[in-house]
């Protein structure tokens, strides 16, 4: 990239840093520090757009450490926000590179059902129909482990209408407020008093996997769930990113991410923002799944005994035989 180039990638960031950041008179801060950093040069040498958006990130994060605030690099650019035919053709085509997030549906042994959604829970206009289709297939599994390890993001609507499957409430249920700073508006999210597939029923329980990369969306669907009682979560802290954020085309290959929005709670009143969702069981991310599931076959076996259960609790008492839990 040329001077002038990076020059006006950074005059733009700050200018959008100054107008939209979701606490606004930091956000002024962080647009005249860029300023003054730019006009020193500081950035000059980066001409590789994947370069400067490390530095130029790391430097927005001073202070804040807002992990949702970043100059963002795509290898494979990305399309510009002001023109919608092509930002919607964009994310409806990685919606179905994905599977729309619904990266692994399975009936464990045990009829122990698991879900795992990554790398992001796309819009529902994009993908409402896997999620039907994914608890269609899990509804009449004992119990549940949803895998958020490796979700990175995702769509608020979305979160809402997992949610709805998931609390398992006709009647809607208040989840979250967005707030938005610059204009005084709240954005209410609430759980769907019609789904069109059956609810994961109450009774059952379920167990949400979390990791240090679990991020924005994920911890937004972990955090739902274990403030309303609704599920354990077991892994480890997550990101700390409850500030939703816009994203604006800079260059071909740049995009300033700008937290835009804050998070409360319907439960807590508050969010996760740079703290993280804390788990109820803590450990390691690549032991979460091992710990979930042995937790979910020690539930199957404990259920009302019933012939036509017979081979499902032989299945749950295999799970947690020494062979299968050291392997």
């Amino acid at each position: 990239m040329r001077t002038e180039e990076i020059r006006a990638v950074l005059d733009r960031l700050g200018a959008l840093v100054a107008l939209h950041y979701v606490f606004p008179e930091t956000g002024r801060e962080i647009a005249d520090r860029l300023a003054a950093a730019a006009a020193e040069g500081r950035y000059d040498a980066f001409g590789a757009p994947e370069e400067l958006a490390q530095r130029v990130t790391a430097d927005l994060q001073i202070g804040n450490h807002d992990k949702h605030l970043r100059l963002k690099y795509h290898r494979d650019g990305l399309p510009d926000e002001t023109d919608p035919v092509a930002e919607e053709a964009h994310w409806r085509r990685r919606a179905e590179l994905d599977a729309g997030g619904m990266a692994r549906v399975e009936r464990l042994d045990g009829n122990i059902g698991l879900l795992e959604i990554r790398p992001l829970l796309y819009p529902p206009e994009h993908a409402a129909a896997v999620i039907t289709a994914a608890m269609t297939l899990l509804a009449s599994t004992d119990a549940l482990v949803i895998d958020l390890r490796r979700c990175v993001g995702g769509s608020p609507d979305q979160v809402a209408f997992v949610c709805s499957y998931l609390l398992a409430s006709d009647e809607p249920i208040h989840l979250q407020d967005l707030l938005t700073p610059a204009d005084g508006t709240i954005r209410q999210f609430w759980t769907a008093p019609y789904v069109p597939g059956p609810r994961y029923e109450g009774s059952k329980p379920i167990w949400v996997l979390t990791s240090s990369a679990t991020f924005s969306g994920g911890e937004e669907l972990a955090y739902n769930l274990q403030q309303f009682g609704r599920a354990v979560v077991v892994g480890e802290r997550t990101g700390g990113g409850a500030h939703a954020r816009r994203g604006f085309k800079l260059h071909e290959q740049l995009e300033a991410t700008v937290p835009v929005v804050r998070s409360v709670n319907a439960v807590s009143g508050t969010n996760w923002e740079g703290t993280g969702i804390t788990p109820d069981v803590d450990v390691p991310a690549e032991l979460a799944l091992t710990e979930a599931y042995r937790r979910a076959a020690e539930h199957v076996i404990g259920l009302p005994a019933d012939s036509t259960r017979n081979g499902v609790t032989d299945e749950a008492r295999t799970v947690l035989s020494p062979a299968v839990a050291a392997g």
